[in-house]
C-alpha cells in the first residue's frame, strides 16, 4: 500500500442527513392473496425433511432395540441412511460412543463426517470388516 492511498481527501466529503426510518407493519397474508413462487418448494422441502429425520429417528431405534445391524444398514445403505454420518450411524448402537466410533474410523480411513450414501464398495468391504473384528460376531 503506498502513502498517498492513505493521505486524506483534498476536498471535504459532502454531509449526509440523518434519515429517520418509520416503522412499518406488515400484514400477514391471507388464502386469498396469491403466494410467493417459492413457498409450495419449501414446502415440499420441509416435507421430505421431516420425512427424512422420521425415518432416521425409526432407524436408530431399530439399531439400538438390536432388530438391524450396523453392518446390514452399511451393506444395503438404505435411503434414509444415505445422507446420514459414519459417526451418527456407529453412535446409535448401545454402549457405543463418540470415542469409540473415532477410533474404529480412523482405523478403517474413515472421516467422522463421511456419508453413508458416498462410500465405495472397498470403503463398505474395510468398514464392515473392521466392525465385525471389533464386535466379535455381536453386531448389535
Amino acid at each position: 500500500m503506498s502513502a498517498a492511498s492513505t493521505i486524506a481527501p483534498a476536498r471535504p466529503l459532502p454531509a449526509i442527513a440523518p434519515r429517520r426510518l418509520e416503522p412499518t407493519v406488515v400484514e400477514p397474508q391471507t388464502e386469498s392473496e396469491p403466494r410467493q413462487g417459492g413457498s409450495a418448494q419449501c414446502m415440499e422441502a420441509l416435507a421430505r425433511a421431516n420425512q427424512v429425520r422420521l425415518a432416521r429417528a425409526a432407524l436408530k431405534r431399530d439399531i439400538s432395540a438390536g432388530r438391524r445391524s450396523v453392518t446390514e444398514v452399511i451393506d444395503e445403505s438404505p435411503w434414509e441412511a444415505e445422507s446420514m454420518s459414519l459417526s451418527e450411524l456407529l453412535c446409535s448402537q448401545r454402549r457405543w460412543g463418540r470415542a469409540r466410533s473415532r477410533k474404529l474410523l480412523a482405523s478403517a480411513a474413515l472421516g467422522e463426517g463421511k456419508k453413508i450414501g458416498t462410500l465405495t464398495d472397498r470403503q463398505r468391504r474395510i468398514l464392515v470388516g473392521a466392525l465385525e473384528a471389533k464386535l466379535g460376531g455381536r453386531l448389535n
